[in-house]
């Protein structure tokens, strides 16, 4: 019911969805993958290029609302050893305040001027990821793979990448003050000179 309605339609079976999901644990994984689907069906991957020239594209209601739902989802109903995938999705101006994607599959993911503000990304796996301009302040990306990913102007305040791989990623201009980056591995990362 998701695929060719108005967004009007889909907004109303996305909160469906996560009734659902709140009221059958047995169908939780199920409806999250559902939603994944429809965001990674709804959003063009667009070019390094395209993406920088326009950081702050408008998010679609019905995509954000997918992406709130699948970022406020109850974690301990995720079977383990599974993962989220949200790769090769343009997801750039998104709001994912205090959003738990925790070991989510964000490769490739556009989420350039992204509010991630207090977002859990632990162990997230983020290469070669657009987050140029995005406000990651107080973010946990403790574990996460950031290798070659773009973080030029990106707000890392006080966000925590304790062990978080940023082999070769981009951090020209990103704010870094007070973040945590013991056993951080910033090999051939490009910072700031």
């Amino acid at each position: 019911m998701l695929s060719n309605n108005t967004i009007e339609t889909s907004l109303a079976v996305i909160n469906d969805l996560e009734q659902i999901a709140q009221n059958h644990p047995q169908y939780h994984w199920i409806i999250m993958n559902i939603l994944t689907n429809f965001v990674r069906k709804n959003t063009i991957h667009v070019s390094q290029e395209e993406a920088t020239s326009n950081l702050s594209a408008k998010v679609r209601a019905d995509i954000q609302a997918a992406l709130t739902v699948i970022a406020r989802r109850d974690v301990n109903k995720d079977p383990e050893n599974e993962q989220l995938d949200l790769s090769h999705t343009d997801m750039r101006g998104v709001n994912l305040n205090r959003a738990n994607l925790q070991q989510t599959n964000l490769y490739q993911a556009n989420l350039a001027g992204a509010n991630l503000t207090e977002a859990n990304l632990a162990g997230a796996i983020l290469s070669a990821a657009n987050l140029e301009g995005a406000n990651l302040y107080l973010a946990n990306l403790e574990g996460a793979i950031l290798s070659a990913a773009n973080l030029k102007e990106a707000n890392l305040y006080l966000a925590n990448l304790h062990y978080a791989s940023l082999y070769l990623a981009d951090l020209h201009g990103a704010i870094l003050n007070d973040a945590i980056l013991d056993g951080a591995n910033l090999r051939e990362a490009k910072l700031s000179e």
